[in-house]
C-alpha cells in the first residue's frame, strides 16, 4: 500500500463543474510523482481534497493510512503544502514564521530541526530577514520551509516554480531531489514539461478531471517516445526518387535532409533496408543523426487522445 491513496475520487462544484470524475491513485513511499496538465485539468482540486482544503464529493483518500475526512488532524499532521501563492507575514523574521507554523501542529520546539531546513534551503544566512525584503524565489523557499516545519512525510508542491526564472527553477529541483534523499514522498504539479523530465520518478497526465496515464518517467519515454533519423545528403535533390517515395521519407526544403520517423522500442525500425534503398537510389549520405521525443510532445498527444 502507497503512502497516498486515492480511490474513485471525484469532485463536483455548485453549477454542476466536475472537477474530478473517478480519480484513482496509489503514490509510494519516497518517490516524487509530477502531475501534468492544462489549467482547470483538476490538478489543484486533487491536491486540496487531498489536503483536506476542499471536500471530496465521492470516493476515499487515505494519507498514511489515515482517511482525510474522519481523521482529519492525523492525515494532515503527516502533509505539508506549498501553495501556489506566495502568502507571508511581511514583518516577520525568516525564522519566526517557520517556527510559528511548527507550533501549530503541536510539535515541539526544535531550533536544531529549523536550523536543518533553513539551511537544507540556503535560508539559513536570511534567518533574521523579514520575508518583504527577500526575492520572489526566496519566498518560495520560505514556503516550503513552512510546510516542512512540522515533519511531515508527504509534501505537495503546487506549481513550485511558476513565475520563477530558469536558474532559480534548476535550484529548486536540487532542493527537491535533497528532499527526496531524506525520505520525504514529494507530489508537484506543473506546466513545466522539463521539470517533470528533470526530477520525478514517475509522471501522471490529468486533464478534464479525468487521470489519463500513471507512469515511470523512463517507461513512459520508452513507450511512447518517437524518434527522428535525419539524414544530410551530400548533393541536395528537388524531388524523392521513385522508391522512397513509399517510405515515409521527409525532404527538407532545401533538399539536403530526409527526415524518417520511428518508434524506437520496436522490434523493426525498418532503418538498416530504408538505408540500402537510399544508397540504390545513388544517393549520398554527409552525415546520420536522431532525435528522440520530448516529454512535451507526448504529453501533447496524450492530453489531445484523452479529449477525443
Amino acid at each position: 500500500m502507497g503512502i497516498v491513496e486515492i480511490e474513485n475520487l471525484r469532485k463536483t462544484y455548485a453549477g454542476g463543474f466536475e472537477a474530478l470524475k473517478g480519480v484513482s491513485l496509489s503514490i509510494e513511499e519516497g518517490e516524487i510523482l509530477a502531475l501534468l496538465g492544462p489549467n482547470g485539468a483538476g490538478k489543484t482540486t486533487l491536491i486540496s481534497t487531498i489536503c483536506g482544503i476542499t471536500m471530496p464529493g465521492d470516493g476515499t483518500v487515505r494519507v498514511g493510512g489515515h482517511d482525510v475526512v474522519r481523521d482529519f488532524r492525523e492525515a494532515r499532521r503527516m502533509i505539508g503544502l506549498v501553495p501556489q501563492e506566495i502568502h507571508l507575514e511581511p514583518f516577520t523574521k525568516v525564522i519566526d514564521t517557520v517556527r510559528f507554523t511548527r507550533g501549530l501542529f503541536g510539535k515541539p520546539k526544535d531550533d536544531a530541526y529549523i536550523e536543518k531546513i533553513l539551511r537544507q534551503l540556503s535560508l539559513w544566512d536570511k534567518r533574521d530577514a523579514r520575508t518583504r525584503e527577500l526575492s520572489g524565489g526566496m519566498k518560495r523557499r520560505v514556503l516550503i520551509a513552512k510546510a516542512l516545519a512540522h515533519e511531515p512525510r508527504v509534501l505537495f508542491l503546487d506549481e513550485p516554480t511558476a513565475g520563477v526564472d530558469v536558474e532559480l527553477r534548476k535550484d529548486m529541483w536540487g532542493v527537491v531531489a535533497e528532499l527526496k534523499s531524506s525520505g520525504v514522498t514529494i507530489i508537484l504539479t506543473t506546466h513545466y514539461i522539463e521539470e517533470a523530465e528533470a526530477i520525478a520518478d514517475r509522471v501522471g497526465v490529468i486533464n478534464g478531471g479525468e487521470l489519463l496515464l500513471v507512469e515511470g518517467k523512463d517507461a513512459l519515454m520508452k513507450r511512447f517516445g518517437q524518434k527522428d533519423l535525419h539524414i544530410e545528403l551530400t548533393e541536395p535533390i528537388e524531388t524523392l526518387p521513385a522508391p522512397l517515395a513509399d517510405r515515409g521519407l521527409r525532404l527538407s526544403a532545401d533538399g539536403r535532409v530526409l527526415s524518417y520517423t520511428f518508434i524506437s522500442t520496436g522490434e523493426r525500425t525498418g532503418i538498416t533496408s530504408l538505408l540500402n534503398d537510399i544508397a540504390e537510389a545513388g544517393l549520398v549520405m554527409r552525415d546520420m543523426r536522431t532525435e528522440e521525443s520530448s516529454l512535451e510532445e507526448i504529453f501533447v498527444s496524450l492530453v489531445k487522445e484523452g479529449a477525443a
